[in-house]
């Protein structure tokens, strides 16, 4: 039997690609070898924020400690976080690469999620202890001493802006990527309030001042750990990838000549930059004699490809005259 065409041309008035579809090459693949991930892609980048941001969290820490200020020691809290979930988004890569088996068919991709999740967690937390910290310390005056703060302040605030340039071309692929990305962002925003702080106690000597930048640090945090958990539990509960239409696949599909059935239709991700789609597919029975099943099923992998970027689909193509007989019960 001559082999299949994996490269087939698509039929008259097939759709053309949605807006936002993919650009992959006509093709098909079986199963997730050599899949690469979203993070794996960047793990040269995160390590570079990793050493960043460890160098900046011993500076801000210590300028915490010579300042006493709160702001700042907030602020280099958030910055271990950051290591810290850098730190887990590189080792979660790297089990990521690990090879499915019998027992684990997607292998270890699933860590790159769990990954994020802690990150998502972690970030919460951390704004909830800020917060309560500058509450519990209203009523007690602290002299800050500003030019430490703002010396450690201007040094994380440089250090944050370079870590955002190198993370932002990956933070639209990759979970991992975005929620460093985010933390360091974060972080930004956080040493901008510090030195705000530190200008208006070095000209008025308000010290109530640390404890409110204290506050605005651990309010920029919170939101931006509720949108990456949000993600998360999205990818967790296999929720239709972001920008992706199942209803436009099923068009597709349906366009397909000999097609008259789309059903049982699921698309979830596995991991950043990795989605699936399966599906069953009803066929005619003249269209699976006189053209094969073997060209439908290249045209509506190619389509998938093609049009949606889907390389990791799994098609169940059925005669129309098949009866799938009925599970029965015994009393």
């Amino acid at each position: 039997m001559d082999e299949p065409n994996c490269d087939p041309d698509f039929s008259p008035g097939h759709p053309t690609a949605p807006a936002g579809g993919g650009e992959s090459p006509a093709g098909h693949s079986h199963g997730l070898e050599g899949a690469a991930t979203a993070t794996g892609k960047h793990r040269k980048r995160l390590i570079l924020v990793l050493a960043i941001t460890l160098s900046v969290f011993l500076v801000q820490l210590i300028g915490a400690f010579i300042s006493k200020s709160l702001s700042l020691l907030a602020d280099s809290g958030h910055m271990l976080t950051d290591a810290t979930g850098v730190a887990i988004a590189l080792l979660a890569s790297i089990i990521a690469t690990l090879p499915a088996n019998s027992k684990r068919t997607y292998g270890y991709l699933r860590v790159e999620v769990l990954a994020a999740l802690a990150n998502g967690i972690v970030l919460g937390v951390i704004a909830v202890v800020i917060f309560v910290q500058a509450i519990s310390r209203f009523g007690s005056e602290v002299e800050v001493q500003s030019t430490p703060m703002l010396i450690a302040a201007v040094i994380g605030a440089a250090a944050n802006l370079v870590s955002l340039l190198i993370l932002r071309s990956g933070q639209k692929e990759s979970l991992n990527v975005r929620g460093a990305y985010l933390e360091v962002l974060g972080d930004l925003l956080g040493s901008l309030a510090v030195i705000v702080a530190g200008i208006i106690i070095a000209f008025t000597g308000w010290m109530m001042v640390d404890q409110i930048a204290s506050i605005a640090i651990a309010l920029l945090i919170a939101p931006r750990a509720y949108s990456l958990l949000r993600d998360v539990v999205s990818v967790l509960l296999e929720a239709t990838p972001k920008d992706f239409d199942v209803d436009a696949a099923r068009t597709h599909m349906l366009a397909v000549p000999g097609v008259v059935e789309v059903h049982d239709v699921h698309a979830w991700t596995i991991t950043s930059g990795v989605p699936a789609f399966s599906a069953h597919v009803t066929i005619s029975d003249d269209s699976w004699g006189e053209r094969g099943y073997h060209a439908v099923l290249d045209e509506l992998k190619a389509c998938l490809v093609e049009h949606f970027n889907l390389e990791h689909s799994t098609l169940q193509l059925e005669p129309e005259s098949h009866d799938i007989p009925k599970l029965r019960t015994h009393d």
